[in-house]
């Protein structure tokens, strides 16, 4: 048992034998079951003619129903309150279970499942606990997370959640301030029941400690700045600034203007050709070969009006190496795959953050409510990245486009289910890369059980 998860039984071994029936912990409790069903597939495009590329390995289709259980206590009484969170989830198998490639045979279990025998588990669920103390306006949570910060943000793009386990404290005893800090020691995956070290893509050896702090200050009611650090011993340091402003141009219209700068390099085994050489490493190009230095910013810039939404933007990767944040999905056999970085850029597909990539992309979001169906989003984007560095010499490119189409029924027998249509095209001729089309459709409800 790693060290959150002793602090967690501890505190829930505290509350049991202090004061469990207190009026603040079971009043103040809620629990929701959130359920999921998603049907995925994959068309991995012919690469032949592309150095670097895999050849063509057929279609991936998945389909599975996944139920996530929040229960969530209130504190117990007193200027220091204590209490209790568990999450509980779930997740069958109703088809599919690998990619047919040209000879027939099924090789791409993992995409939504962990494997079993090589092949999809027919099921997997996790349950977690975290345990939590509160001060005052500073809130302490031990074991099971699942944070979403600049520097740290779930993929939550499967059937399950993925969570870490760690300690995080948040605290808003400073008026206007939201300031965030604690270590994160493991992660389980968005397809995986195992709990992980801590790695970044193209990384084999797991590190444990993931430090970070940082805040979020409401200048004005219209202008947020933010600054956290984040470093994964042994692989990186990361330093992040961000600015948010909302002008609220009149009832029906505003413009919001979103700006993200990132820097990160090297730490530890990372920074040596040693430690390199052991697997504390980046993928892709870099200059100095599996070595993390990176700088990188984008803006965005977004027009409001009525139902109508307009976003474009730029961004912009330094050529040191590829824009890096967790991701175990290098660590052999775990079935950990499945990272997210907080990138404009990161989209259905591709996250467009390679060495030397220049992005622009452009948005369009409507929210039919103003035609008379409430509930109703369509939205499309499309990214185009250039330059990106090659260690074979050269600039590659590569582009998305991507679409999708929500529904959340307003009333009736089912109200509150939602239905959701995903549609992403991704072109490339990137070193490694392969032309995909994907679709998802996904339905969703939240129940409220108290």
């Amino acid at each position: 048992m790693n060290t959150s998860s002793q602090l967690a039984m501890a505190i829930a071994l505290g509350i049991a034998a202090q004061q469990a029936g207190a009026a603040g912990f079971i009043d103040d409790s809620k629990a929701t079951l959130s359920l999921k069903n998603l049907d995925l597939s994959n068309d991995i495009r012919e690469s032949q003619g592309k150095v670097g590329n895999s050849a063509y390995s057929g279609q991936v289709h998945n389909w599975g129903q996944a139920f996530v259980l929040k229960v969530q206590s209130g504190y117990t009484e007193g200027a220091v309150g204590f209490g209790l969170d568990a999450l509980g989830t779930y997740a069958v198998r109703l088809d599919g279970g690998g990619r047919v490639g040209k000879a027939g045979e099924d090789r791409s279990p993992g995409n939504l499942f962990p494997t079993d025998g090589g092949h999809d588990a027919d099921q997997f669920g996790r349950l977690g606990l975290t345990g939590k103390v509160r001060f005052a306006k500073t809130e302490v949570k031990t074991g099971t997370l699942i944070p979403n910060l600049p520097i740290l943000v779930p993929n939550d793009g499967r059937l399950l959640p993925q969570t870490f386990e760690g300690t995080q404290f948040i605290s808003k005893d400073i008026d206007h301030l939201t300031f965030t800090g604690g270590l994160i020691e493991h992660a389980v995956g968005r397809a995986s029941t195992n709990s992980t070290g801590l790695a970044v893509s193209g990384g084999t050896q797991q590190s444990n400690k993931f430090w970070f702090a940082g805040g979020d200050y409401a200048v004005t009611k219209s202008l947020t700045a933010q600054y956290y650090y984040a470093n994964l011993e042994d692989y990186y340091t990361q330093h992040f600034a961000g600015l948010t402003h909302i002008w609220a141009i009149d009832k029906s219209q505003s413009f919001k203007t979103d700006l993200r700068f990132f820097h990160t390099g090297s730490d530890g085994a990372n920074g040596s050709a040693s430690g390199r050489a052991e697997g504390y490493k980046t993928s892709g190009y870099a200059r100095t070969p599996g070595e993390i230095q990176n700088n990188t910013w984008s803006a965005s810039f977004t027009y409001a009006l009525g139902g109508h939404s307009f976003m474009a933007g730029h961004q912009r990767v330094s050529e040191g190496s590829n824009f890096v944040q967790l991701n175990q999905g290098s660590l052999v056999n775990e079935g950990a795959g499945g990272g997210t970085t907080y990138l404009i850029t990161d989209r259905l597909i591709s996250n467009f953050a390679r060495a030397g990539e220049n992005t622009s992309f452009a948005q369009y979001i409507y929210d039919f409510a103003g035609l008379g169906l409430p509930g109703l989003k369509f939205s499309t984007i499309y990214l185009n990245g250039q330059n990106i560095k090659a260690t074979a010499g050269g600039d590659q490119n590569e582009w998305e486009r991507d679409i999708a189409l929500d529904y959340v029924i307003q009333e009736g027998t089912f109200k509150g289910v939602g239905i959701g249509v995903r549609n992403g095209s991704f072109r490339t001729n990137a070193t490694g890369a392969s032309d995909i089309d994907h679709n998802r459709l996904i339905l969703t409800y939240q129940l409220a059980l108290f």
